[in-house]
């Protein structure tokens, strides 16, 4: 269970408090006694952000983890999903 402060004990105590978010990954801030933020530690905010990768680098990462041959996917699967038809005509 995340620490409990209030807006006021936070003003007051900030730098405690930043020492505690450091050490338990998240505070909670409160009004009234109800919770309406959180403070997150510099680490829990990076492994909360995404991951911006690219459809190569993910593909890749796919192919590094996954034994394609234990998947048995038999080349039929793909037949006939591409249309091969040449597409229409363009007048220029």
């Amino acid at each position: 269970m995340p620490k409990r402060y209030s807006i006021a004990e936070a003003r007051n105590n900030l730098a405690a408090i930043v020492h505690d978010v450091e050490r338990s990954a998240l505070v909670e801030l409160t009004r009234r006694g109800e919770p309406v933020a959180v403070l997150l530690s510099m680490q829990e905010y990076k492994r909360l952000l995404p991951r911006k990768t690219g459809f190569w680098q993910a593909y890749m990462a796919f192919r590094d983890t996954t034994d394609l041959q234990e998947l048995r996917i038999e080349p039929e699967v793909f037949a006939g999903l591409r249309d091969s038809s040449p597409g229409r005509e363009v007048n220029w």
